[in-house]
C-alpha cells in the first residue's frame, strides 16, 4: 500500500524534531471508518513509533508531549487521533 501524503508529512515532521530517530508511521484510518472524527477520504487516525536515544531520562508523558508538539499542525489540519509509542533504543 502506498503511504498517504499525511503519513509522509508525519514522518518528515518527526524526523525533523527527533534527528537520528528510527520512525514508523501507520495509517489506521480504515480501521476507524464510521467512528468519531473519521472522514470518508481517510487520513485521520495514525499510529507512530519513535525510537530516539534522547528520550532517555524523559517520562512517558514528556515523550508523548514532544511527539504531539511536533505534529500539532497535522491536528489543526484534520488529523483526529494519534497512538504514540516513544522509546529509547534500549527499550525498543
Amino acid at each position: 500500500m502506498t503511504p498517504s501524503r499525511r503519513a509522509d508529512r508525519l514522518h518528515a515532521a518527526l524526523a525533523a524534531a527527533f534527528p537520528g530517530a528510527t520512525i514508523a508511521v501507520r495509517d489506521d484510518s480504515a480501521r476507524h471508518a464510521g467512528h468519531a472524527g473519521a472522514r470518508p477520504e481517510g487520513e485521520t487516525h495514525y499510529a507512530v513509533r519513535v525510537v530516539w536515544p534522547d528520550f532517555a531520562g524523559q517520562s512517558r508523558v514528556a515523550r508523548q508531549r514532544a511527539v504531539n508538539a511536533a505534529l500539532a499542525g497535522e491536528f489543526a489540519d484534520g488529523m483526529h487521533a494519534l497512538a504514540i509509542e516513544a522509546r529509547t533504543p534500549e527499550e525498543a
